[in-house]
């Protein structure tokens, strides 16, 4: 297998300014395609049916992780991140003028998916030249900058993009997106700094992918997808797992991921002693994050994270709804007191981070991100009567808006050590391909808590499901003294 050749990262100023460029260039994409493509279904005439498969469209950044070591083996980050972005640009324009088509859903279903690809493959690249560029310490110093670029970004997307949308056309308000990204474009391929050696060339790739071994692959995955799916559609096996199939399809690749990785981590030793005699660096990638001492542990708190947090995102509304908050009230609540919070709670815990360690920091950062659910139990119990007869009145919206400002401060300091402690949980060899599947396992959570939520919210009552969410983060918490990455904060 080939040595890796990576030139030390050049020294960078206090506050190196791409952090903010490149992650408000990787939440724009997203925000375009997760948020704004159920309002363009909608508006061009799609059934509920067709708009709820929008959901698919998150699939890339789930799947991510497994095309991500090759921006590891091939060319080097900051490439990655100008073509990429640049395929963006053409993509989001795309989507404005596929609005104009007779047969806009047909097309605009092709650019948003195609464009869903390229922005996922752009988010890998980010973060590997983020990690690339940044020792520890400052990684976890501007861990908040992204999060505040990318929060930004977001509503940059899902606000302003879609008011123009709405205001005039969609072809207007992507060509300003595309214009917007065009821009960033041009800045970065100026003034972002280059440092990497590249391992293989873009060429190479070609002819890696191109081999007989990965077309047979390929084959075979595809005729395995297509058999799966034509099975289950036979009478026989409807009448037995008809259940099953109202499972999203993002749930079924989660599901499977997570599968894949438990046997992978049972396997790594004895995997990893023949793919290191092989040139099989894609696999060697995984073999790689997976071979690491308690394993197991390490997975299980990545993936169970982030269960508590879910949960109640998933259900704060309704609850709130519930207690005769409308949806004008949350939205100023969430989207300027809880943002403002989130943001706060990002910078002063990567700073906390750089400043103290990531050991001395998990503690009190996790206390903080799920403790406060028990908040919205206490809401709940208060206003009990509310929620048992609608008519008896309505919740005091200054001690809901309060409540949602702390609950998001401490989900920006629990979010922050998530980040970080992912962040180390790469190796020099494959810092991309290793932070997407960290970042691939932490969302598995979320897609989970989309699907119980409202099953466990319904069974149970809404203060005991808030009660639920935080006894439901214990396990999690108590995997935390046997961590073998949380006390690694000077290693390199």
């Amino acid at each position: 297998m080939r040595v890796v050749e990576t030139a030390a990262p050049p020294s960078e100023p206090k506050r190196p300014w791409w952090v903010l460029t490149t992650y408000y260039a990787e939440g724009l994409p997203y925000s375009l395609v997760r948020l704004m493509s159920t309002a363009y279904f909608k508006d061009h005439g799609a059934s509920l049916e067709a708009i709820g498969l929008t959901s698919l469209f998150g699939i890339p950044w789930i799947l991510k992780l497994l095309w991500a070591p090759f921006i590891d083996v091939f060319a080097t980050k900051r490439r990655w991140l100008l073509a990429t972005e640049l395929a963006i640009v053409v993509g989001i324009a795309g989507l404005g003028f596929a609005s104009t088509l007779p047969n806009a859903l047909v097309a605009g279903a092709l650019v948003f998916m195609l464009l869903a690809i390229i922005a996922a493959t752009h988010d890998i690249a980010i973060d590997g030249y983020y990690l690339e560029a940044l020792d520890r310490t400052q990684q976890a110093r501007f861990v908040g900058l992204q999060s505040a670029a990318y929060r930004v970004a977001m509503i940059t997307g899902g606000g302003v993009i879609a008011f123009i949308c709405g205001r005039w056309t969609w072809l207007a308000g992507y060509l300003v997106a595309a214009a917007v990204m065009a821009l960033l474009w041009v800045l970065h391929a100026s003034r972002l700094p280059d440092f990497e050696t590249p391992r293989r060339t873009f060429t190479e790739l070609g002819r890696y992918l191109l081999t007989p071994r990965h077309l047979v692959i390929a084959l075979s995955v595809a005729a395995a997808v297509i058999g799966l799916w034509v099975t289950l559609r036979l009478p026989a096996v409807v009448a037995v797992a008809g259940p099953l199939r109202k499972i999203s399809a993002p749930m079924w690749v989660v599901i499977a991921l997570a599968i894949a990785l438990g046997a992978l981590a049972i396997r790594a030793p004895a995997l990893k002693r023949k793919l290191y005699e092989s040139d099989s660096q894609y696999a060697v990638a995984f073999i790689d994050y997976l071979d690491r001492p308690r394993i197991g542990i390490v997975l299980a708190f990545i993936l169970t994270y982030r269960i508590g947090e879910s949960l109640v995102q998933n259900m704060a509304y309704p609850f709130l709804s519930d207690i005769g908050i409308t949806l004008e009230q949350y939205g100023v609540a969430h989207n300027t007191f809880g943002l403002i919070a989130t943001i706060v709670g990002s910078i002063a815990g990567g700073a906390l981070i750089a400043r103290f360690g990531l050991r001395r920091c998990m503690w009190p950062f996790v206390l903080a991100l799920n403790s406060l659910n028990v908040l919205y139990m206490l809401l709940a119990l208060k206003y009990r009567f509310i929620l048992e007869n609608p008519e008896a009145g309505v919740a005091d919206f200054g001690l809901v808006a309060t409540l949602i400002t702390i609950e998001q401060l401490g989900a920006g300091f629990g979010n922050a050590a998530l980040a970080v402690f992912i962040m180390r949980t790469t190796k020099a060899s494959f810092k991309a391909a290793h932070f997407a599947i960290g970042t691939g396992l932490m969302n598995i959570a979320g897609t989970m808590a989309g699907v119980f939520s409202g099953f466990l919210a319904s069974g149970v009552g809404f203060p005991v499901f808030f009660g639920l969410t935080f006894l439901l983060t214990l396990p999690n918490m108590a995997l935390i003294p046997w961590l073998p990455v949380a006390t690694e904060d000077q290693r390199d």
